[in-house]
Order: C-alpha cells, then sequence, then structure tokens
C-alpha cells in the first residue's frame, strides 16, 4: 500500500514503519478491542499520520523561510555532541552522511516555524474560559489535608545501633518530659537538623507508614511520644494543618491558562492539516 500525496510518492515502508512506531501505547491503550479490528484501525491511523506528515512538511518546504546555514550547522554539531559515536546520530536519522541529517534538520526547523505562525495569530484564553474550565474540572484541583511537621530523629544505622539510637532519643524524650522546648532540643539531639527538624507542610503519601499513622493522629502544637520507623527513633511535633479543599482559582490559573493555550495550538494546527488536506491530491498506488 503506497500513496502519492501531491505528486510525492509514500512507500509502503514509510507507513509501516509508524505502524511499529505506534504499536506498543496503541495495543496498551486498546487492549481489549478485538485484536483484528485493532490492526485495521492501527494500520489506519498510521497512514493518517504519515500522509499529514507530508503535507506539513510541503508546506514547510513551499512557503517557510529559508534557513541559514550557519544554524543548521550549529545544530548539527550540538547534535554530535549528544552521541559518544557518530554512528548512533546516522542510525538514529537513516542516514549514511551529513547531508541527510543537515535536510531533515531543515526541514523540521521549517515545520516549527510554519506551525508556529499558524498559532501566532491565537487569541489568547478570555477570563471567562478559565473561570469555566475551574468550575467544569475542579476534581483536578482538589487538594489533601496537610500538616506542618518537625522530628527529632535518631537514625539506627551502620553507625548507631539500636540501643544507643533509643538511648539518645530517650534522653530527648526526658527534658521534654521536663518542659524543655522541643525546638531548643532539635539542635542537641537529632540526626536531621536542617531547618530546626522543620519537614514543612507534607500529605499522605510523601513519608513512610510508620511516619505518617503517627503525626496524621496528632493535634495542633501536641508532641508524639518516641516512636520506630525503618530508619530510627522519633518524636515529632505539629504546628498546623490545613484540610482537605480544592485550590483557589487563583492558586491554579497559570495551569489552566497553558491547558487552555495548548488545547487552541492543537486545535489551530488540526484545522491548518485538515485546510491542507482540502487542497491536496492524494492516490493510492
Amino acid at each position: 500500500m503506497a500513496f502519492v500525496v501531491n505528486g510525492e510518492k509514500i512507500e509502503d515502508s514509510a507507513i509501516k514503519h509508524e505502524v511499529e512506531r505506534l504499536r506498543p501505547d496503541y495495543e496498551r491503550v486498546f487492549a481489549d478491542q478485538d485484536p483484528a479490528e485493532r490492526e485495521v484501525q492501527l494500520l489506519d491511523w498510521s497512514k493518517e499520520n504519515v500522509i499529514e506528515r507530508v503535507l506539513i512538511n510541503q508546506e514547510a518546504k513551499n512557503n517557510g523561510d529559508e534557513i541559514p546555514n550557519d544554524t543548521i550547522e550549529e545544530t548539527l554539531a550540538k547534535l554530535k555532541e549528544q552521541f559518544e559515536d557518530p554512528k548512533q546520530l546516522y542510525e538514529q536519522f537513516n542516514a549514511e552522511d551529513d547531508e541527510k541529517i543537515k535536510q531533515d534538520i531543515e526541514t523540521q526547523m521549517r515545520v516549527e516555524q510554519t506551525l508556529n505562525k499558524v498559532c501566532e495569530e491565537m487569541a489568547k484564553p478570555s477570563k471567562a474560559d478559565i473561570e469555566q474550565y475551574y468550575e467544569k474540572n475542579k476534581e483536578q484541583f482538589k487538594t489533601p489535608e496537610r500538616i506542618r511537621v518537625a522530628h527529632i530523629v535518631k537514625h539506627v544505622n551502620w553507625q548507631t545501633d539500636e540501643e544507643s539510637a533509643h538511648r539518645a532519643i530517650s534522653e530527648a524524650h526526658k527534658e521534654l518530659t521536663d518542659g524543655a522546648a522541643f525546638e531548643m532540643l532539635v539542635d542537641k539531639y537529632t540526626d536531621c537538623a536542617d531547618n530546626g527538624g522543620d519537614l514543612g507542610f507534607i500529605m499522605k503519601g510523601q513519608m513512610v507508614e510508620e511516619f505518617e499513622d503517627v503525626v496524621f493522629n496528632l493535634g495542633i502544637g501536641q508532641r508524639s511520644d518516641i516512636f520506630r520507623t525503618r530508619f530510627g527513633f522519633h518524636i515529632a511535633k505539629v504546628y498546623s494543618r490545613e484540610p482537605e479543599g480544592v485550590a483557589g482559582l487563583e492558586d491554579v490559573k497559570e495551569k489552566i491558562t497553558e491547558t487552555l493555550e495548548e488545547q487552541m495550538r492543537g486545535k489551530a494546527i488540526d484545522d491548518f492539516v485538515d485546510s491542507l488536506r482540502d487542497k491536496a491530491r492524494i492516490e493510492e498506488v
């Protein structure tokens, strides 16, 4: 199965190569589909991908701005720096010499230039668009419960055995019981004194389970007794809690804007490719 697109022949091998490139992800996503139907659809999608790529390349070659040779040479030099063995570079580009690679570089640059022009007149997402997306997708912006916690820790490892670590943490615990301030004892006892033992805000899933089982059951300002994790012995203190909720619009506005811009860019390019296809002469041979 070969095609001629505006006089340029697409060999069957190009479509087969695209089939194999798409296959791993395709078969994973459509694992439940009938294998025969899946293969037909994969072949059809691969054909469409190759045809669209040829149409964009043709447009970029015929109407794109010329790329300075110095820019192409500079890009080739940077590519070569990424490969210890030049043969790997030629294999990646399916090329026998630098000229073929330089042609591919120029084509890719022209394509990027062309697609950027397609999108440069694209409108920015409006305030209403951003607000509407936020309201429809609040589930995306849920924030889990967080606590700000600090700890005194004595590690159990090749340097410190269980008995020695427990003895040291017990001394810290006694001073706390006698009224010493937690913050005053961190530097004296802990094996992890960065930021005064303050771990900042954490949410479930960030720390080991044994640590979370204790600290997430403490009240604000409450201190734990000595407890053991896989790392050693701890005494923890919780300073504040933030309940589960939904991030405010202002907190996620930038992320939403980026998402909408990407969607708008994708639609602009799809419309552009559709317009090229409407004008194209495509024949199966």
